[in-house]
This record gives structure tokens, C-alpha cells and sequence, in this order.
């Protein structure tokens, strides 16, 4: 083993061994038993209240708004109180976020999790009938969200009996709603409500676009969040012990630039949740674009970035020619989607003083799997990296449910306390993705000698799209809908800037006419913008079988990445 592998190991033992910060234990969860953090708090009601810790330091930065962590505690609990006295939300309800980044999306999550209830983040790009959908699968009636959502509920508020909490400028909406600030103005003062929830109790139900069609409901545990956040935090001790770093040393406070989605558990985990405990304050960017990224980096000394590879890839762009100052910046890192090894040549080589990393989880494991960071990022920059420790394992499985050698490639199955508990209401797809503690990821795989992983291919029709998953079948039934279409096939097709787009084969009935334009825009009444064909072939002929009479759907991509390539 690389003796820096082995350096990290030990220093991992030690960090985890008897009576230390990261002790573990063993703990049962439906039916399987988990490597557990002895020391954890029992929930994130608990761990939220280290943010009195750091009530001086800044909380986020948003446009014009700037609070502290004093303040955003203080908010969070007049909101939790809110949810309470004036909405009747009890341990157990679902309460919906919609809307764009911003402070009153954290100070809403703290809160509604706080009292024990279930926070439902949802898409914020979702259409009304997607939220439609959400909001049928989820029961949650009070909804957080912002004007532009609340636009889009419009038609179907009544229909779900829904309870609107804006937050920000909705005046002259005809929608019912109660703003955010009014809420707190009215309880505030008020200490976060005590209420008794248990590890396992429910936190939060994350959609995620599956092979089947609807979004599914990823719901997690307190214990499962948490398990995510302690074990990126051993593995930044454990980093720091061995290369003999003192963060307090550090020139420039921990500061982190917010560009993902909140609805995504790459953001409200690894970069809100995680910055809680360190009192890393967010700059919350209102939309992406790399050269107000480079403006916000430089006026807010801005140390750690992450965003799916196409950000990171638009960001380096900028900045090869940029005289901004941008050398607070320490960690540039990706998730989400795979990222070329020559992006990882350009960052390094643009940003001398940062590190660039990868990490690879799932919304089903609360983001939590593999990373790959450094010197061993930049020595194996298509990898995904090593299982965070400790509580993580990694096994490649063949089809007949067997562990498959080193080198040999399968199915990427997870075990950790991290992972959710199953699917909301789904106990079919549940039973099918869940096995004796391990999760079934549908990616392809395979482990090396020293435990870096690899991901070569996807079992399920997912295409990932600048890190958002879109479920093929869920677009083609969109297409079928269309009364002139006979059939349609929809699969990924490779693309420079964000990975993959959506492309679409459609057969018309005899004697129909639709032109790309009339599809598309028939499209966005039902589905997302960022689902809706990219690319769009009519074809005369039937579309081509396998032998079982199935689409043959890899033919169909292999020939259109020719013709776009060519």
C-alpha cells in the first residue's frame, strides 16, 4: 500500500479507537448491523445548537442579506415555534421547501428538523404537475417557498390544501400566503422548542429520478445524516493530523461559495450541514456564473468550492485569465457527475494554491460514498476514491449477488449507517434496492488493490445531466403522451460542458406532423426544462430491436454520437 494510504489508515484508528472523538460501536438498523459514532449527537435538533458556538462569526451572505450565527439560530427557532403554534405541525409532518437558495431555506430546514417533523426539499425547477406529484406522494401542506414557486403552485394549492410561507417579495400575489420574516417578527425571541426524537425517528424525504418513472422519496434518519457528517469530519481530521495542520493556524476563516442546490444533499449536507460544526460561513450564490464566482471568491475570501465538473471546469476557464485575487481558495471539489481527467490538470494548474477533489454518493446514502482528493487525485484523477471512513464499505457484486475479486467489475453496492431508510411508501422498490444493509446503486464498478474506485457504466436508464439525475423513462412517457407520437426512445448522449444531454428518437403515427419546436414546447407543460430533449430525431422507420423486442437503445446512442461528433 502507498505509504500516504497507510499514514491515513493509522490516523484513522487512532481518531476512532476507545474514548476518542470518533470511537465507534455497533448498532442495528432493520434487521442488519452498522459500524456507528459512539459519541454522535441523537439528533440534528442537538447538533444544530452548535451554532451558538459561533455566534459572532457570519451564518451566509445573500445579495444584500448578511447574518450571523447567532442570528440565523435565533430566526430558526422563532420559525420552529411558527411551525408549531401557528400551523399546528407536529412531530412527524412533512413540511415542503421550494425555492431558490437563500438564508430562509437553511433557517427553515434547522427548524422544521428541530421539532422532529420532516423536511421535503424539493426540485425547485419541478413543473406543476411534477410538484403536483411531490406534493400528492409526500402529504406535506405547509410549504416554504419563493415567489417564482409560488407561481407554480398556483394551480394546484388548493387542490393539496396548501399552507404558503414566502420568502421573499410577493406582493401583489392573488395566492394566500404568510412571508417568512413575518412569521419570526411575531415569535420572536422564542427558544428553539424541546422536543424528543430519536436517532432512527424520520428527517428529511429527497427526491430522487430513478429508472422508474416518478421521482422517488429517499427518506432518511437523524442517524443517517449525521453518520454522513461525522464521517466527513474524521476524514478531514484525519487528513489534517497527518500532514500536521493546525486549522487554527490558517490564514483565512473558513469560508464556503454555495452553488448547487439546496435540494440536492451534496449541498445541504457536505456544504451547509457540514459548515455548521466548523462555523464556515456561505456565500449564497443567487445563480451560477463563473465571473461572479470570481468576484465573490476575491470580496469574500472564499476557501472551499464545490459544484458538479461543469463549474469547476467554467471557473478554471475564467480564471486563466483573470487578475482577481484568488489565493484564499484551498479546495475545489466536484460531485455529482464524472469529471474529465484533463479538467483535473487545468485546475491544478490554474489554482496553485488548491486542492482539487471528487466525491461519489448517492441521495440514498445522504451523499456519502467515496472521495478522492490531493496528491492522490491528481495521481489518479479517474478514480472516485476510497470509502470515506469509517463507518462506509464499498463491495463490487456480481449478478448473482456474490462479491466479486479486485479488478473485477459489478454492481457498486454500499453499506453504512448513512444510508436512507428506504423509499417513501415504496416497499416494492425498497425491498429491491435495499439487500441485508446494502444499497444497490444501478452504477458499474470496480476496486482496486488499495481501494479506489471506479465507475464505468450504469445498470439503470439514468442520464445525468450537470449532475442532475433525469429518468429516460419518466421523458419518454412525456412523449408518448403527445397524441401524434407512435414511439420514442430517450437516452444520454456525452456532452463537453455538462456531462451528458438528453437525446430522443420519436416515430409519429401514420400521417402525423409534429415539428422538434411543437414537441418540445408540448414538453414543458410536463416536464422540467433541464428533462426536455436537447437533441430530437424524427425517424420514418421503426426504431431498432434487440432480440427480445426491446428498443435497442445503445445503438441508437452510438449512432447519434457519431453523427453529432461528426
Amino acid at each position: 500500500m502507498n505509504p500516504e494510504l497507510a499514514k491515513f489508515d493509522d490516523a484513522v484508528a487512532t481518531l476512532t479507537a476507545a474514548g476518542q472523538p470518533f470511537e465507534l460501536d455497533t448498532v442495528e438498523i432493520g434487521g442488519a448491523c452498522f459500524r456507528n459514532y459512539a459519541a454522535m449527537p441523537a439528533n440534528l435538533g442537538q447538533y444544530f445548537k452548535v451554532m451558538q458556538q459561533h455566534s459572532a462569526k457570519e451564518f451566509a451572505v445573500y445579495l444584500e442579506q448578511r447574518y450571523t450565527f447567532a442570528e440565523a439560530y435565533a430566526h430558526s427557532a422563532a420559525f420552529a415555534r411558527a411551525l408549531i403554534e401557528h400551523y399546528g405541525v407536529a412531530k412527524g409532518d412533512r413540511v415542503a421547501i421550494l425555492s431558490r437558495n437563500n438564508p430562509q431555506w437553511m433557517m427553515a430546514f434547522i427548524a422544521t428538523l428541530s421539532i422532529g417533523a420532516v423536511a421535503v426539499p424539493m426540485n425547485a425547477w419541478w413543473t406543476a404537475e411534477e410538484l403536483d406529484y411531490g406534493f400528492d406522494d409526500s402529504g406535506a401542506t405547509v410549504v416554504v417557498a419563493d415567489r417564482q414557486r409560488i407561481e407554480r403552485l398556483a394551480p394546484i394549492a388548493a387542490r393539496h390544501s396548501l399552507r404558503i410561507i414566502s420568502v421573499d417579495d410577493c406582493s401583489g400575489l392573488d395566492q394566500e400566503h404568510t412571508p417568512f420574516a413575518e412569521l419570526v417578527t411575531r415569535f420572536s425571541g422564542a427558544e428553539m422548542p424541546a422536543q424528543e426524537v430519536l436517532p432512527d425517528d424520520y428527517a428529511t424525504i429527497m427526491y430522487t429520478s430513478g429508472s422508474t418513472g416518478h421521482p422517488k422519496g429517499a427518506l432518511s434518519s437523524h442517524r443517517g445524516i449525521l453518520s454522513a457528517l461525522y464521517s466527513w469530519m474524521l476524514m478531514g481530521t484525519a487528513t489534517k493530523m497527518i500532514a500536521g495542520e493546525d486549522a487554527a493556524g490558517d490564514k483565512n476563516p473558513p469560508v464556503g461559495l454555495l452553488t448547487i442546490p439546496l435540494f440536492h444533499c451534496t449541498a445541504s449536507h457536505s456544504a451547509f450541514l457540514l459548515s455548521l460544526i466548523v462555523g464556515r460561513k456561505l456565500v449564497i450564490m443567487h445563480k451560477w456564473d463563473p465571473q461572479e464566482a470570481l468576484r465573490l471568491i476575491e470580496q469574500e475570501r472564499v476557501t472551499w468550492f464545490n459544484g458538479v465538473p461543469t463549474m469547476s471546469a467554467e471557473l478554471q476557464a475564467a480564471a486563466e485569465n483573470s487578475e482577481r485575487d484568488l489565493s484564499s481558495l484551498k479546495e475545489i471539489m466536484a460531485g455529482g457527475a464524472a469529471r474529465p481527467p484533463d479538467q483535473v490538470r487545468k485546475i491544478t494548474g490554474t489554482f496553485r494554491n488548491s486542492s482539487a477533489g471528487i466525491g461519489y454518493g448517492l441521495t440514498e446514502t445522504n451523499a456519502l460514498g467515496a472521495v478522492n482528493a490531493g496528491t492522490f487525485y491528481a495521481a489518479n484523477p479517474s478514480s472516485t476514491g476510497r470509502a470515506v471512513p469509517a463507518v462506509t464499505e464499498f463491495r463490487v457484486m456480481g449478478e448473482d449477488g456474490k462479491a466479486l475479486a479486485t479488478g473485477e467489475r459489478g454492481e457498486v453496492c454500499i453499506k453504512s449507517p448513512a444510508n436512507v431508510l428506504g423509499y417513501w411508501r415504496k416497499p416494492e422498490a425498497t425491498a429491491e434496492a435495499f439487500v441485508d444493509g446494502w444499497f444497490h446503486t444501478g452504477d458499474v464498478g470496480y476496486l482496486d488493490q488499495d481501494g479506489f474506485l471506479y465507475i464505468v457504466d450504469r445498470i439503470k436508464e439514468i442520464i445525468i445531466r450537470g449532475g442532475e439525475n433525469i429518468s429516460c423513462l419518466e421523458v419518454e412517457a412525456a412523449i408518448y403522451s403527445h397524441p401524434a407520437v407512435f414511439e420514442a426512445a430517450v437516452f444520454g448522449l456525452p456532452d463537453e460542458r455538462l456531462g451528458e444531454v438528453v437525446g430522443a428518437a420519436v416515430v409519429l403515427k401514420e400521417g402525423a406532423e409534429l415539428t422538434s419546436d411543437e414537441l418540445r414546447e408540448f414538453l414543458a407543460d410536463h416536464l422540467a426544462g433541464f428533462k426536455i430533449p436537447e437533441h430530437l430525431w424524427f425517424r420514418a422507420e421503426q426504431l431498432p430491436r434487440i432480440a427480445s423486442g426491446k428498443i435497442f437503445k445503445r445503438q441508437l446512442k452510438a449512432d447519434y454520437t457519431a453523427e453529432l461528433a461528426g
